[in-house]
């Protein structure tokens, strides 16, 4: 993969009117805040910055205004970034604010960055909608579909907690295969005792931010989808602030290569040197600081509900969850060339970013991802994939909680394994 190189339903003026409406609700904002000084990297900041180029946004808080989060209508629903300290706190999502400034639109992707886009799969193969028929897997073919990438989602529901966005889309493959599909994605802030009931946990005093994506697709065409002529996946990608202290951590399934395959795959850029990436019988580490480019990813057969990170700098734990992953569903294969199984992909990923050769870089960032099973959805039917996004600070005992119960291993075994 090389992604890191680079609507039917109407609402017009009642849309306008949905949003004046909902204007005073104290827990959601739609127009600019009142000009403050903040900090860069700070909430405030980047909640300042993204008013200035986006009409729409969307920014839900919690009771106690500390955790919050900022949603993008223009963006396909797009979590931009989220915090667990107010405007003042940290803004975990990572914004890429050189190209948001430009008011440029590329050709291939636009890269602006964001803590949960919706994107689907597969992006190269014979399957691929990132590719026209019969071109070479090269960047110059590569393009990014605009209806995940510059299109807007229509806002279907706004509610204090949540946002239920939508789009109807037509999609061809590679092997010119056509998709008729419907997205309904609802974005909901998360409230402790949600979280706390989710993950089976107790805060204990830590802070925390949480949202949960659920996103449906519905086959609208006249045709089923068949593995035969190419199926879609549900792609998730979370872009996240680094610091030179960031590991990531993903629990998996214990079990011999013959067993379970690989523990791990970093064949997407190339392999990744043992000071960046290290694996034991139950966890895989990778060195996530932004400043070597590669990735990873974990089999269906290996992957769990979780995986993670630990931002030392910052003493900041995140979380990715989803549903319980089973080992005989087939994933797409995003591989750039013709594939002999494409359908043995990976359900989950982390990316870190790096300078490419010519020493450019997009970010830094990194990235934690899920996917899921490719759909096979017979017409009018479909597949809701639901992912969760945490973030925790506090006392390094509740921290370490927090780890110990999701993925297995102590904040020390986290900072030791590079």
């Amino acid at each position: 993969m090389k992604t890191y190189l680079y609507s039917l339903i109407f609402i017009g003026i009642n849309f306008s009117i949905f949003l004046a409406c909902n204007g005073n609700n104290p827990k959601t904002e739609n127009s600019k805040i009142m000009s403050q000084t903040f900090k860069k990297g700070s909430f405030g900041y980047d909640h300042e910055f993204l008013s200035k180029y986006y009409n729409q946004l969307i920014t839900l808080y919690s009771d106690n205004g500390q955790a919050a989060i900022i949603l993008s209508p223009e963006l396909q629903g797009r979590v931009m970034t989220s915090t667990l300290e107010g405007k003042s706190g940290r803004s975990f999502g990572w914004l890429n604010y050189d190209l948001i400034q430009s008011g440029e639109v590329l050709e291939h992707f636009n890269p602006v960055g964001g803590e949960e886009r919706f994107w689907l799969g597969p992006e190269g193969g014979q399957y691929s909608i990132y590719f026209k028929p019969e071109v070479d897997f090269e960047f110059e073919n590569w393009y990014v579909p605009a209806d995940i990438d510059t299109e807007a989602f229509n806002v279907l529901e706004q509610h204090e907690d949540r946002v239920v966005f939508q789009r109807q889309m037509k999609l061809e493959n590679y092997s010119k295969n056509v998709f008729d599909l419907d997205v309904v994605r609802e974005v909901k802030l998360l409230d402790e005792k949600s979280i706390e009931d989710f993950l089976k946990v107790k805060l204990n005093g830590l802070d925390v931010v949480g949202y949960q994506t659920s996103n449906s697709v519905k086959n609208i065409g006249s045709a089923n989808w068949e593995a035969e002529s190419g199926l879609l996946s549900i792609w998730l990608l979370s872009m996240m602030t680094p610091s030179p202290g960031v590991t990531v951590a993903v629990p998996i399934q214990a079990g011999t290569l013959e067993e379970k395959g690989l523990a791990v795959n970093d064949n997407y850029f190339g392999a990744i040197s043992s000071d960046r990436l290290k694996n034991d019988e139950n966890t895989v580490y990778f060195k996530a600081d932004g400043k070597s480019r590669g990735k990873i990813g974990i089999s269906p057969q290996r992957a769990t509900s979780f995986m993670g990170s630990y931002d030392a700098a910052n003493e900041v734990v995140s979380i990715l969850e989803i549903a319980e992953v089973n080992a005989n569903d087939r994933y797409v294969n995003s591989a750039w060339e013709l594939q002999e199984d494409p359908y043995s992909g990976d359900a989950l990923n982390a990316y870190n970013d790096g300078p490419l050769e010519d020493g450019s870089q997009m970010g830094p960032f990194y990235e934690m991802e899920s996917s899921s099973p490719a759909l096979a959805l017979k017409v009018g039917e479909s597949y809701t994939h639901v992912q969760r996004i945490y973030h925790f600070k506090g006392d390094r005992d509740g921290l370490n909680q927090i780890t110990q119960a999701l993925l297995k291993i102590s904040i020390e075994d986290m900072e030791g394994a590079f």
